[in-house]
């Protein structure tokens, strides 16, 4: 299979193989540790959106009608041919989103997980039965496919998130178009071409790549039946209302602002290990990574000199060299996430690690910002209130679990929490009180295992439904209930009552 990361030009994979389109517009694709452009990638007019999704439509009705046994097939023959080359594909997502080569065979991992649950379908897809609901009447229920899907998906995950979607999609009978992000498009391309590898038949899984113009082609086009999203709170709510608005059904998962709730009597060696990884994996560049640690004043300057330790052992480079942190995904959001660390010292808070002054192991002109830990932070600050994308740990004091639990409520998302505590009590009333959709205790990034469903409250999610789990499974799928009666040669004649209890 050829390496979609090693061609000059990034194409759209549709009806089976690259296409080139009619567009001639392209825009970079950079390797954020070189900080120069490696390749590009063509841009999608709406009108090569359709020619993609009606590829998608011609193609449904024998992948719908294919037996279950033959998708189920196809899904082993995906997933072993995934596990082989999951290292290829690591390389794919490391070259052109920067996170660290362990970073991007993790995301693959989970994304075989929902591969793995998607082959469980023969027994989710199955209907109910009632034998004789009414006299010689049974009602049954059959779950099918939707038809044309389109999934959008964001930058920081270009393997993970399609896998979360497309393998559910087409285990129960759909067709898909998928938009990547064009800041990192080959991961999509790659896994394209090993589905048509894995024996999936041409037009049943399509690639096009672009910006908002494609990504609202899809919103909009008569012919797709459903969207699948993840991205930020802004897009997710317009993704949500323009699609809904086409009569589609949508799941939409927007951003995040997750806190930590460290208590006195928590292991703070735990916690600050917790909150290193949570912080700064993958550069920060996750919606369930954690933001804002809330110490109880009575522990908080121990736990941020243990957090303070913890940060002077990483390495920041090229994740290619064995670093434990990347760079950024584009010099213009390093530059942004980079103007917070003014604003926190313009708000009177204290920078304890400046990301800005940290030793790299890569080239220059990578996009570069180390780990950076604020503490004292003002819950009036931007630094506090924003989603910042980026490695940077806050650090904000509360007096107890009562504060802590008010600032998480009060927050306008509702992703992901956790608490560190040795207290079983407290642990209990800590995820019967907080107004989220993913709860950690003594885990500080709780992202669901893949027969369980992902998604947020609030402001982090649009929408019909979580992503993967059962939820994926109802998504993807429509219920048509069925009520029926063979007359028995003695059924006595014409009535043209209801039927009868009896």
């Amino acid at each position: 299979m050829t390496n979609p990361a090693t061609t000059d030009t990034v194409d759209h994979w549709v009806g089976g193989k690259s296409w080139t389109g009619e567009s001639t517009r392209a825009t970079p694709v950079y390797d954020p540790a070189l900080g120069s452009a490696q390749r590009s990638v063509r841009m999608a007019t709406s009108a090569d959106v359709s020619v993609a999704v009606k590829a998608a439509a011609a193609a449904f009705p024998e992948w719908r009608d294919s037996s279950i046994a033959s998708r189920h097939r196809f899904l082993l023959n995906f997933r072993e041919l995934l596990n082989a080359r999951r290292d290829e594909l690591a390389q794919i997502v490391t070259a052109e989103h920067g996170k660290v080569l362990s970073d991007a065979a993790g995301e693959i991992a989970r994304g075989l997980e929902v591969v793995e649950f998607a082959l469980s379908m023969p027994h989710l897809l199955k209907g109910e039965f009632s034998q004789n609901a009414s006299t010689g009447i049974d009602v049954f229920s059959v779950r099918e496919p939707v038809g044309v899907v389109g999934i959008i998906s964001p930058f920081n995950f270009p393997a993970m998130v399609p896998l979360w979607f497309f393998p559910i999609a087409l285990a129960a009978g759909n067709a898909v178009v998928l938009k990547p992000s064009e800041k990192d498009p080959s991961a999509a391309n790659w896994l394209a071409a090993l589905a048509a590898e894995a024996g999936l038949p041409d037009g049943v899984l399509n690639v096009v790549h672009g910006d908002k113009e494609a990504v609202d082609a899809l919103l909009t086009h008569p012919e797709v039946a459903a969207i699948s999203f993840v991205g930020s709170t802004p897009i997710a709510e317009h993704v949500y209302r323009t699609a809904s608005a086409n009569g589609k059904r949508v799941q939409a998962l927007g951003g995040a602002k997750n806190h930590m709730l460290v208590l006195p009597d928590a292991d703070l060696g735990l916690a600050a290990d917790a909150a290193v990884n949570a912080g700064f994996g993958s550069a920060g560049e996750r919606c369930m990574a954690v933001s804002v640690v809330l110490a109880v004043d009575t522990i908080a300057d121990q736990l941020v000199e243990a957090i303070a330790e913890r940060m002077a052992k990483l390495r920041t480079g090229d994740g290619r060299r064995g670093c434990d942190m990347g760079p950024l995904i584009t010099r213009e959001h390093r530059d942004k996430v980079a103007g917070y660390l003014d604003t926190a010292v313009e708000d009177e808070a204290r920078l304890v690690v400046d990301g800005r002054d940290a030793t790299i192991d890569g080239e220059p002109d990578g996009f570069w910002l180390g780990p950076t830990l604020i503490d004292q932070v003002p819950v009036t600050s931007s630094v506090y209130r924003d989603e910042i994308f980026g490695p940077v740990l806050s650090v904000v004091r509360v007096s107890g679990f009562e504060q802590g639990v008010e600032l998480i409520n009060s927050s306008p998302y509702g992703n992901g929490t956790a608490i560190f505590t040795n207290d079983g009590g407290a642990a209990r009333r800590f995820q019967r009180s907080v107004q989220v959709g993913m709860i950690g205790v003594n885990v500080p990034i709780p992202v669901p295992v893949a027969y369980h469903s992902f998604g947020g409250w609030k402001a982090s999610l649009f929408g019909d439904s979580k992503a993967y789990g059962t939820n994926g499974f109802a998504f993807f799928t429509q219920e048509k209930a069925v009520t029926s009666r063979w007359l028995d040669p003695s059924h006595g004649g014409i009535d043209l009552g209801f039927p009868r209890n009896d």
